[in-house]
């Protein structure tokens, strides 16, 4: 929202968002577009569009003579081309659940809107219309970070109705902060798969010249629809650079890089598949992979919401440890040091966490420990201090990922009692344990 002082100037011009103006005085002369403001910032600036498309401010003072050039245009989307006919052997939903690969920018009012017809992704992508009959359901517009096991819920079943309706393939458009926490999700949630589940999205807006959107789209849809696998995995940029994508386990993915466009790496593990700008597929690991299932697919929904997950470091306190028992949450995941350690061997009373560990577990809290390293994996084989944790009744969680473990632990407790939840925690389920290390740190 702009300033009164900007406003009372734009109203005495006739001006509003959209309009073109011309802003002149103190040495400059700028036309352009005026767009709306944003709701942060300093609001005397005035936000134009110059017609080589990029946004600018100015901040407008009394010695500036505004003068309307134009009105606003009729915002022209072109028609995307029609989806070609195609005797297509396989077929691919599209669920929509927000982020950037499912909007573009209005440049003419700033506002976003959303792609969510066919007609309108295969006239960004035409090429997936020589892949696939693609069927899009939009089923919500929310950022990731906003999302919590509900919605992981709401994404199983709507696989869970894909797969038996006849889809060969599921891809998820989903905002990239928590992307693999939902990878890791609907490995758990989902069984019987009949085909690859593919979660995609961007790292840049759909409308800039960088956007990794529609290679990222392109490429999963490629690798959903002719994989003859029954794996949960993310697909993104390999590299920085538009030569391919990589389809990683969804129980091995991890965001490691905030604005990166290769920001999702394989964690322990090699990437499963390379998919290539043109669509070729590079199979890059065979171990483990689940084969598609002839029978229906199912979505085990059940999750526990009262899962917590402490990170170890020096001065921490274990009251925290108390906070959470006495809030009656049902299972906790202790990110620990190095190969698994939180300080139990400690000569200070204050920051030991042995006896609020036993006090957990003999409550029937569910423990369990990962490594704050993220490579690698918890070994209680080395140091003393992981033997007294799990003498304590801490479960031992291998090389899986802190992110991965919470999620199967709210999981396993969704669906099945204290006891057999602690079994099934150091069992591998879907890929997200490995009996030995599989890729070369170096």
């Amino acid at each position: 929202m702009y300033s009164e002082k900007v406003l009372a100037a734009l109203k005495g011009i006739d001006a509003e968002s959209g309009d073109t103006i011309e802003i002149s005085g103190e040495g400059m002369k700028i036309s352009g577009t005026l767009m709306p403001r944003p709701d942060l910032g300093d609001t005397d600036i005035l936000v134009i569009k110059l017609e080589n498309g990029y946004n600018i401010g100015i901040r407008f003072s009394e010695k500036q003579k505004l003068r309307k050039i134009s009105g606003k245009k009729e915002m022209q989307h072109a028609e995307p081309p029609p989806a070609k006919s195609r005797q297509a052997k396989e077929h691919v939903d599209l669920l929509y659940t927000g982020g950037t690969i499912g909007s573009k920018v209005d440049y003419l009012t700033g506002g976003v809107y959303m792609l969510t017809t066919p007609e309108e992704l295969l006239g960004e992508v035409p090429e997936i219309s020589e892949i696939a009959t693609i069927n899009v359901k939009n089923l919500m517009s929310i950022a990731s970070e906003d999302m919590s096991y509900m919605e992981w819920q709401k994404i199983a079943l709507a696989a869970e109705e894909s797969f038996n309706a006849g889809a060969s393939g599921v891809v998820i458009t989903h905002g990239t902060d928590t992307m693999h926490y939902t990878a890791a999700a609907l490995s758990f949630m989902l069984s019987g798969i009949k085909g690859p589940v593919v979660l995609t999205g961007a790292q840049r807006s759909s409308d800039r010249g960088s956007s990794d959107a529609f290679q990222n789209l392109f490429c999963s849809i490629s690798f959903a629809s002719t994989q003859d696998i029954g794996e949960v995995g993310i697909c993104m940029h390999e590299t920085s650079s538009d030569n391919s994508c990589v389809f990683i386990r969804g129980t091995h993915a991890r965001k490691m890089h905030t604005s990166r466009r290769d920001a999702f790496r394989a964690i322990n593990e090699k990437p499963l598949a390379r998919i290539h700008h043109d669509g070729k597929i590079d199979i890059l690991s065979n171990e483990g992979i689940r084969p598609p299932s002839s029978g229906n697919t199912r979505a085990r929904t059940g999750f526990e919401p009262k899962v917590a997950m402490i990170k170890m470091h020096p001065n921490s306190d274990p009251g925290v440890m108390e906070y959470y028992i006495s809030k009656k949450f049902r299972g906790i995941i202790i990110e620990g040091t190095g190969l698994g350690h939180a300080p139990v061997s400690t000569p200070h009373k204050e920051y030991n966490w042995l006896d609020q560990i036993r006090a957990a577990t003999d409550s029937g809290t569910v423990v369990a420990v990962t490594s704050q390293c993220i490579n690698g994996r918890v070994s209680d084989k080395v140091y003393r201090n992981l033997r007294l944790m799990k003498s304590a009744g801490a479960i031992c969680c291998e090389d899986m990922l802190s992110e991965v473990a919470y999620v199967k632990l709210g999981w396993l407790l969704g669906n099945n009692q204290p006891k057999e939840a602690a079994r099934l925690m150091p069992v591998n389920i879907a890929g997200e344990i490995s009996t030995r290390s599989r890729v070369n740190w170096f």
